[in-house]
């Protein structure tokens, strides 16, 4: 099961080339998300990563980062929520990435809009490969962002 909320992480954290969930929250306040070779990727690193791909200008940033905020937040408590099936929280990650994701599209421009499409696609296919295909909706999400 932690393996797949993993995967819900992936997809809930605009998979820019993180692979994990953060693990217990309850002791330490917003701790980083960590990547494939462990580099951080709380909302900050997020950003960072969105500005240099996309070359976001400064309001652009300002309007992204509460959107990254409030999802980390949110996939956090979801990731917590003891209360929901593994099935209850696959499909609430993917309502929260799909609208982390369309609100972020809505502050880019078009030629942004393209390449970040383009990085969803590639995380995708990333994600396809590391579980093996498998079927079903929550192993083959919508478009993910990617670096």
């Amino acid at each position: 099961m932690r393996k797949l909320l993993c995967s819900i992480a992936l997809t809930g954290l605009l998979g820019l080339g993180m692979t994990g969930f953060a693990q217990d929250q309850s002791t330490a306040p917003a701790p980083p998300m960590h990547g494939p070779r462990g580099q951080g990727f709380s909302p900050d690193k997020q950003l960072e990563h969105l500005t240099k791909t996309l070359n976001l200008t400064s309001d652009q940033q300002t309007q992204i980062k509460p959107i990254l905020e409030n999802q980390q937040q949110q996939m956090m408590q979801l990731h917590q929520d003891t209360s929901l099936s593994r099935d209850d929280k696959m499909a609430k990650a993917k309502s929260l990435h799909e609208d982390t994701t369309g609100k972020i599209e809505a502050v880019l421009n078009d030629q942004q809009k393209q390449k970040y499409e383009a990085m969803q696609q590639k995380m995708q296919e990333r994600m396809q490969e590391r579980h093996g295909g498998a079927s079903g909706d929550a192993a083959a999400p919508p478009a993910q962002p990617q670096q």
